[in-house]
């Protein structure tokens, strides 16, 4: 059995027990029931995923994985191509709004090279997992083979759990790729039945007539590859890229484990909705980081039963988004940790 193959079989669900059980331990505390509202879903969904109800203060890496796209020459970004290579050298440095926003969230960065078109110089710290030198253009035929989309999830999973083996228990998911937000887009509309321009965006701000021939693109590349919803390793071998199979592979290999994946923005939660595609059971143990800017954001996580914590109008990608939800992980734990219960602090309750 492959090793994706396995991770699916293998997941199991949440234990909604404990969410309950949680839910009455914060009806304990020195509040009015509910009154902390979200918080306190989100205690109860990270104590499922987890198995307890006093999860312990997470332990927390973004993985931003990174890869060019073939589709770049169809002049679908307002940047260079050659931007996807020089941002994961700024990431390496440190200087990147995710490194800023992980190092706010008490965050490690894990940096991946999926597949850009030139490799990075040794001796960096960006782990080299290249399915090959940039995608094919979609629009003349398949991104990729059935058996690199394949290794790019396996990747993902591999990677997942080797973090959760060295100690991680929250996992966020973070993209770099010039064109990306177009493959998500074919990915999104093959997976939903949308229309294309319900679900294709400005991405990296193109103008009005780089938006519609961006909506040309992705319409041709569905046409020319047909992609089949009912099999997601088809999906992403015909309009997909290397780092969203990544990414993919990381919720499922998360989920495996039983930690948290908090999903960045609209490419991170196309990753997400292949993976929970290939492994429904994957769907609850997400966290929907924010809502973005992207047009077709709402429908994917819509598509996954997924209500974003933030709605900050971002639309930068890299994981930004999943450091600042982070934060309130961090914030509904300690809710659940640290607040006087009204039985200790000697407060009277409602009963209600």
């Amino acid at each position: 059995m492959t090793l994706l193959a396995q991770t699916c079989t293998s997941m199991t669900a949440v234990d909604s027990a404990v969410a309950a059980a949680t839910q009455r331990l914060l009806d304990g505390k020195t509040k009015p029931r509910r009154s902390l509202g979200r918080l306190e879903d989100l205690a109860c969904r990270v104590a499922a995923i987890r198995g307890t109800t006093t999860p312990e203060l997470p332990v927390k890496a973004i993985i931003v994985m990174g890869a060019d796209h073939g589709v770049a020459e169809e002049g679908v970004s307002a940047y260079p191509q050659a931007v996807t290579r020089q941002m994961l050298l700024n990431f390496a440095t440190g200087g990147a709004a995710i490194n800023v926003l992980a190092r706010h969230a008490g965050a490690q960065v894990v940096v991946v090279d999926m597949g850009v078109r030139e490799p990075l110089p040794a001796g960096l710290s960006i782990r080299a997992q290249r399915i090959g030198a940039a995608t094919a253009n979609f629009t003349h035929g398949a991104a990729m083979s059935r058996a690199q989309a394949t290794e790019a999830v396996e990747t993902g999973i591999q990677l997942a759990q080797e973090l959760v083996a060295g100690g991680v228990t929250l996992l966020g998911t973070g993209e770099m790729g010039i064109a990306n937000t177009t493959a998500a887009s074919a990915i999104a509309a093959a997976f939903t039945g949308a229309a294309v321009e319900a679900v294709t965006g400005r991405g990296t701000g193109i103008d009005d007539s780089g938006w519609r021939r961006k909506i040309d693109v992705v319409r041709r590349a569905l046409s020319v590859n047909h992609p089949d919803p009912a099999d997601p390793l088809d999906v992403l071998a015909k309009v997909g890229g290397f780092e969203i199979g990544g990414l993919a592979g990381v919720v499922l290999g998360g989920a495996s484990r039983k930690v948290p994946v908090v999903v960045d923005g609209f490419i991170a939660s196309v990753a997400a909705l292949l993976a929970v595609r290939l492994a429904p059971a994957a769907a609850d143990y997400l966290v929907a980081a924010h809502q973005s800017v992207e047009v077709g954001h709402r429908l994917v996580l819509e598509a996954l039963g997924l209500r974003p914590l933030l709605d900050l109008e971002l639309r930068l990608g890299e994981g930004t988004g999943a450091a600042l939800a982070m934060s309130l992980v961090d914030a509904a734990l300690r809710v659940l940790h640290e607040m006087a219960t009204f039985e200790g602090a000697g407060v009277s309750d409602s009963g209600a």
